[in-house]
């Protein structure tokens, strides 16, 4: 009876091929099994030596994230003048236009030119705050040059419309009332320690709603189809902005009053 040949139980089909007994031991193939495991350890080991060699390097940011550094200020060291900056030019500038302005309505009434300066200086007053909050250059010079020049703008115009009887002196004295009324609450603000209190937006929107009535009012000191248009739409302006106004007084009082309510007087030095 033939023989059969069987497959040993304790031999795994596939992890190694079987030596031919008729071979010699020299030519025989190795039988010796691959551990899968040992080999993983080796390869992760090499590689692992090669990372450590070579420096490691961080993850790119994201790209608005090199924008935002590249374009960031750089910060200045050691001192810096607080008055020569470019945004208190700024105010300064606006602050020189007011008599020039003055004299254009008053002297020889070249009203364009009048609105012409006006023009620049509102683009002024827009430019001196954006570059001074993009440049880190806030300082408390600035926040009072700002307020300070918009009254002068406002008062100047309110003398040159009402002494070419643009507009009406009862007109005049509503808004010359409130400033009054707003400085002279200065000296109760200094017994709590403050020089001025933050300028609300209400009172920016109504200095701009009056800067936008004053050149149209002027331009509405004819009797052209044009000037009877820019009169009504003047006097638009001219309604809401003092609405606006008196409606910031009334804000400047209460916060006024809270401040008087909750913080103790500051003692003279």
């Amino acid at each position: 009876m033939a023989k059969i040949i069987g497959v040993e139980p304790d031999k795994k089909v596939g992890s190694r091929r079987r030596r031919d007994p008729r071979l010699p031991s020299d030519l025989a193939e190795p039988t010796t099994q691959v551990d899968a495991n040992a080999a993983l350890d080796e390869l992760g080991a090499s590689t692992s030596t090669r990372q450590s060699a070579t420096p490691s390097r961080m993850p790119d940011q994201p790209r608005k994230e090199r924008e935002r550094a590249r374009h960031a200020p750089t910060p200045r060291h050691g001192k810096r003048s607080t008055v020569l900056t470019v945004p208190n030019m700024l105010s300064f500038a606006r602050i020189g236009m007011v008599p020039l302005f003055l004299w254009l309505v008053l002297g020889p009434q070249h009203d364009e030119l009048a609105i012409v300066v006006l023009i620049v200086s509102g683009i002024t007053d827009y430019l001196d705050g954006k570059i001074a909050r993009s440049t880190g250059q806030v300082t408390a010079l600035g926040a009072l040059l700002d307020p300070i020049a918009d009254r002068l703008f406002i008062l100047a115009a309110v003398i040159g419309l009402t002494l070419r009887d643009v507009i009406p002196w009862w007109l005049a004295v509503l808004l010359v009332s409130r400033d009054v009324i707003v400085v002279a609450l200065v000296p109760i603000l200094r017994t709590r320690g403050f020089s001025s209190l933050p300028v609300h937006f209400l009172g920016k929107a109504a200095t701009a709603v009056l800067l936008y009535a004053f050149p149209l009012l002027l331009l509405g000191d004819g009797y052209t189809a044009v000037a009877n248009l820019a009169r009504v739409f003047g006097w638009a302006f001219t309604v809401w902005g003092v609405a606006l106004y008196w409606w910031a007084g009334i804000l400047y009082f209460l916060q006024l009053r809270h401040v008087v309510k909750t913080m103790p007087k500051v003692g003279r030095s």
